[in-house]
């Protein structure tokens, strides 16, 4: 639990970095604690729609725990955001996670 609470002490000084926010999710999702990573996931997504990397992230999640409707949407979502921001590498991945997915 180390990482995550330095993550979480890091977080109380700056609770809107979304940087850190990512950086949580992701050790819970190591821990094996989907629960808590979509929550801050759906959270930081909620404040900061415009961070690209969350999205496929957060569809990984969805398609681990058999939600591949949610999945879809979250792909297709950060596709859209990411082709907003002309994030080339980010929409080829989430497209790719989005194909492997419903084809």
């Amino acid at each position: 639990m180390e990482r995550i609470e330095q993550l979480e002490k890091f977080l109380a000084d700056n609770p809107t970095d979304s940087f850190l926010r990512h950086a949580l999710a992701l050790e819970h999702i190591k821990r094996g604690d989907d629960t808590t990573a979509r929550a801050l996931f759906e959270a930081l997504l909620e404040q900061e729609p415009g961070y690209v990397g969350s999205y496929y992230h957060l569809g990984k999640l969805m398609e681990r725990i058999g939600d591949s409707d949610k999945a879809v949407e979250w792909y297709l979502k950060g596709m859209e955001v990411a082709k907003q921001k002309g994030e080339q590498h980010a929409l080829g991945e989430l497209r790719g996670a989005w194909e492997e997915l419903t084809f």
